[in-house]
């Protein structure tokens, strides 16, 4: 039985999203395959072993329970797995595989993604290298304009070179609206949509707040949809989804607070258009390096014709509500079977290496 790690919390604006994310997965993954290990990281930074409930995650009711013990991933490869503090000693487990199930900063982001490599312990998920380049807009942005990937203009402004002559400069280049976000942030915190120079003002102020870089998108009117993309060297796409935020926007509160927003599987779309979508995203997926899992959003335009990438998140939600296990599943992937071969091809993957 191989002895999965799944790493939940973070030190993230979408700690309160990952939590939820991991007590679906956890109860989850299948039981007669796996023995699964819980390893917590509090808004503080801190690292327990949580030997409780996985229903006790979310709201982080975890951490008032007496079932956890100081434990972190060790470096070492000889050591792989984690090491546990207890009785003024310490113990090691071995780990096979792990899933950091972390949105955002610290996590998506190709630190912990770092981490593992160093440990030599499997992953789900994107290497280092290519979370840091999803994860950063500016990067990912840039990355696509090299692989000719339609999206909208867009610019970049580090917190330093923020004054009302480089936003004025930014507004003449994509026009209003503007959308304004953190370059490194996800779950749509910290995003804005500016219609004149004051709202682009107070939101580029809005989004340094969580991020030294932001970037400024040109607003493009159509259709949001989502692909889930699963795979290593081959990897395939899901149907296609489609999202009527509530909001002016999707926005953190349409996806996890407002109950209005809808939700479209497989998209009110032609199956051309679709089709269309589903080879975007598994070339944005290759050209962006990814291996695992994504999920790629797009915007559609004028019936089809036009297809924008929007952004990809290396490690997507997985909530009971969340996008990426839903495509799944309407493409033929139950929840459990789709974990089941998300660890397979981390293991798969790093093995190779």
């Amino acid at each position: 039985m191989k002895k999965v790690l799944v790493v939940f919390g973070g030190v993230s604006s979408e700690h309160s999203v990952s939590t939820v994310s991991a007590c679906s997965v956890i109860n989850n993954i299948p039981k007669d395959k796996y023995e699964v290990f819980m390893l917590g990281i509090t808004k503080q930074g801190k690292w327990w072993l949580f030997e409780g409930d996985p229903c006790d995650l979310p709201e982080d009711k975890w951490m008032d329970s007496n079932k956890c013990k100081p434990a972190f991933i060790s470096p070492d490869p000889s050591v792989h797995g984690i090491v546990i503090l207890e009785d003024g000693s310490y113990r090691t487990q071995h780990i096979d595989v792990v899933f950091p199930v972390l949105h955002g900063k610290n996590g998506e982001d190709g630190t912990i993604q770092g981490l593992l490599q160093l440990s030599q312990i499997p992953f789900v998920g994107c290497d280092t290298a290519s979370s840091a380049v999803c994860m950063d807009k500016s990067l990912t942005n840039t990355l696509a304009d090299a692989n000719n990937i339609s999206q909208a203009k867009w610019a970049s402004l580090l917190s330093r070179d923020l004054t009302d002559d480089s936003l004025s400069q930014i507004a003449s280049k994509l026009g209003y609206p503007i959308f304004v976000k953190p370059a490194n942030a996800g779950s749509s915190v910290g995003i804005s949509k500016a219609k004149d120079f004051d709202s682009l003002k107070k939101g580029a102020k809005n989004a340094f707040l969580h991020d030294e870089k932001v970037i400024f998108e040109e607003f493009i009117q159509g259709c949001e949809v989502e692909c889930a993309v699963l795979g290593n060297d081959e990897p395939i796409a899901s149907v296609v989804g489609e999202v009527v935020p509530c909001n002016e926007f999707y926005d953190y509160e349409a996806k996890y607070i407002c109950q209005e927003s809808t939700l479209h599987i497989p998209a009110r779309l032609d199956q051309c258009t679709q089709d269309k979508i589903r080879c975007e995203a598994l070339r944005t997926y290759k050209a962006l390096g990814c291996s695992g899992i994504a999920r790629v959003d797009f915007f559609v335009c004028n019936n089809g014709e036009q297809i924008f990438f929007n952004e990809i998140n290396t490690i997507p939600g997985f909530t009971s509500i969340s996008m990426y296990p839903k495509m799944f599943k309407a493409s033929g992937l139950e929840y459990a079977q789709l974990l089941d071969k998300i660890l397979e091809l981390a293991i798969e993957k790093w093995s190779e290496i």
